[in-house]
C-alpha cells in the first residue's frame, strides 16, 4: 500500500509531473511553433519585402505635373485589363503607384498598378488584399495554418494556449532552487548537454513574456476563443458599441468579406446597404474627394459596390493604429452612412486592436519590428536547444520522457491543471484532459503490474 506523501515528496511529484507535461507538450507543438516563428518573422517585414520584390510596380518617380483623376486611372486600367471594377487605392505618397482592383472576365481578381502621373500600367498581380502580394499572402496563410482548413482554427488556438502554459511551466521549472548557475548564465562547454539545457532555460526565461504576449494577441483571430472573447467584451459594453446600424438596412455579408482588413472587433458585423437600390451611382472622383475631406490616413482602399444596394467602403489600417478607420458611403448619394474610428470602440476592442497592431509589428515602426524579430529568433533558438538537449539526454532507443513517481497524486494534479486551463483555453483543456486520461491509464497499469 502507498504511504501518504510528505510536503517535499508532493513538491517533487508536482515538479516531475510539470516537467513530464512540459516535455510532451513541447514535442507536440514544436513544429507549429517553428512555422509560426519563421512565417511571423517574415511577415513583420511584408511592406519592405513587397517594395523590394515589386519595386517596379509599386514605386514611381514623383513628377511636377498633376496626378490623373481616379476615374481616368480606372479607365486606363480597364482598357488594359477588361473586367469589373472592384476596388481603388489612391497613391499613398508622391512616389507611390495607384492601385486598381478588377475582377477579370475569367473571374480572377487582379490588382493593377499605375503611374498616377501618366496613367501607364506598371504591372499586375493576383490581388492579395492586405498581404500586399501573392508571396506575402502565402506567408500569411502558412502563419495562420489556413491551408489545413477549419481544423487550423482549433489547432492554432491550442498551440497559442499551450505556448502560454509552456512559458508558465518553464518559469516554474527554471525557478532557482539553490543552484548558482543556469539562472541567468549558461554553464557547460558548448555542445555539451548542460550547455544546451541552460541555453534553453535562460533563453526561455528572457523570451517568455514575449511569447505570452504574441500568443494572447493572436488568440482573437481563433475560432472558439476569439468568439467567446468577442461575446464577453460585447456583454460588458467594452467591445463593439450598439447603434451603428440602427438607422440603415444591412446585408448578410460580414465586413471582413468586404474590405482587406477589418478591425477585429467589427469584422463579423454586417456591411450596411444603400438607402435605395436605384439611381445613378456616385462618381468615384466624388467619393474620393469625400473620403479625403474626412481626413482618412494615406494608404486607404475603396471597395466598389457591385450590387444595386451595395455601398462604397473606404478603410485604412495604418501603422498609427489611432488612425484606423472604416467608412461606408451610400452608392448613389455618396452620403456617409457609417464612420468608425478606434476611439469609437469599447475598451476591450481598443486593447485588442493595439495588441494586434503590435503583434504585426506596425504600432512603433522599425523598433517594433526589430524587437519582435529578436523575440521570434530567440524562441526558435529556445525550441532548437530544447530538442538538442532532449536528444543528448535520452537513452538510446527510447523516448527519454521524464518519469513520474509511483503514486496516485500526480494524475490528480494533472487533472486539476487541465480543468483550470480549460476554463480559459478550452482547446488546451481538452488536450490536457486527454493527456491526463492517458496518464491515469498508464498509472493504473503500473499499479496492477506492481500489485
Amino acid at each position: 500500500m502507498s504511504q501518504a506523501l510528505t510536503g517535499g515528496a508532493i513538491g517533487s511529484a508536482l515538479y516531475r509531473a510539470v516537467w513530464r507535461w512540459h516535455f510532451f507538450a513541447g514535442l507536440l507543438i514544436l513544429p507549429f511553433v517553428l512555422v509560426l516563428c519563421v512565417t511571423g518573422a517574415v511577415y513583420l517585414f511584408k511592406d519592405e519585402i513587397n517594395d523590394a520584390l515589386y519595386k517596379d510596380m509599386r514605386i514611381v518617380t514623383p513628377m511636377t505635373t498633376a496626378q490623373l483623376s481616379p476615374s481616368e486611372l480606372v479607365a486606363k486600367a480597364l482598357a488594359a485589363h477588361p473586367g469589373t471594377l472592384k476596388g481603388y487605392a489612391p497613391p499613398a505618397a508622391a512616389d507611390r503607384a495607384a492601385e486598381v482592383r478588377i475582377i477579370g472576365t475569367d473571374g480572377v481578381k487582379d490588382a493593377l498598378f499605375l503611374n498616377p502621373y501618366t496613367g501607364q500600367v506598371l504591372g499586375s498581380q493576383w490581388d492579395a488584399g492586405f498581404a500586399g502580394s501573392p508571396a506575402m499572402h502565402v506567408v500569411r496563410k502558412l502563419h495562420s495554418l489556413q491551408y489545413v482548413g477549419w481544423v487550423a482554427e482549433r489547432v492554432i488556438e491550442a498551440v497559442a494556449g499551450w505556448m502560454v502554459l509552456m512559458s508558465v511551466s518553464g518559469v516554474y521549472l527554471w525557478w532557482p532552487r539553490g543552484q548558482a548557475g543556469g539562472v541567468v548564465t549558461v554553464r557547460g562547454e558548448p555542445g555539451k548537454r548542460v550547455f544546451w539545457r541552460d541555453l534553453h532555460a535562460v533563453t526561455g526565461i528572457v523570451v517568455s513574456g514575449f511569447i505570452v504576449f504574441l500568443a494572447m494577441t493572436g488568440l482573437p483571430w481563433s475560432g472558439y476563443w476569439g468568439k467567446q472573447f468577442y461575446a464577453a467584451a460585447y456583454a460588458v459594453g467594452m467591445g463593439m458599441p450598439d447603434g451603428y446600424w440602427d438607422k440603415y438596412p444591412v446585408s448578410t455579408v460580414p465586413l471582413k468579406d468586404t474590405i482587406d482588413r477589418a478591425p477585429w472587433i467589427v469584422e463579423n458585423q454586417p456591411t450596411p446597404l444603400s438607402t435605395t437600390a436605384t439611381g445613378v451611382p456616385a462618381k468615384l472622383d466624388d467619393v474620393v474627394r469625400t473620403v479625403n475631406a474626412l481626413g482618412l490616413a494615406a494608404g486607404y482602399v475603396i471597395a466598389i459596390p457591385t450590387k444595386p444596394q451595395g455601398v462604397f467602403t473606404a478603410s485604412v489600417y495604418p501603422d498609427d493604429i489611432t488612425q484606423e478607420r472604416v467608412v461606408h458611403l451610400d452608392q448613389y448619394s455618396g452620403k456617409v452612412l457609417f464612420d468608425m474610428q478606434l476611439k469609437d470602440l469599447g475598451l476591450f476592442g481598443r486593447l485588442a486592436e493595439w495588441g494586434i497592431s503590435i503583434h504585426m509589428g506596425q504600432a512603433f515602426g522599425l523598433a517594433n519590428q526589430l524587437v519582435l524579430l529578436a523575440a521570434l529568433l530567440a524562441t526558435i533558438l529556445m525550441t532548437v536547444s530544447g530538442v538538442v538537449m532532449w536528444w543528448k539526454r535520452r537513452p538510446a532507443g527510447t523516448l527519454g520522457a521524464p518519469k513520474l513517481p509511483a503514486n496516485a497524486q500526480v494524475p490528480k494534479v494533472l487533472l486539476g491543471m487541465a480543468l483550470v486551463a480549460g476554463l480559459f483555453f478550452p482547446m488546451v483543456g481538452l488536450s490536457m484532459l486527454a493527456f491526463a486520461a492517458f496518464e491515469l491509464i498508464g498509472h493504473g497499469a503500473r499499479r496492477l503490474r506492481t500489485a
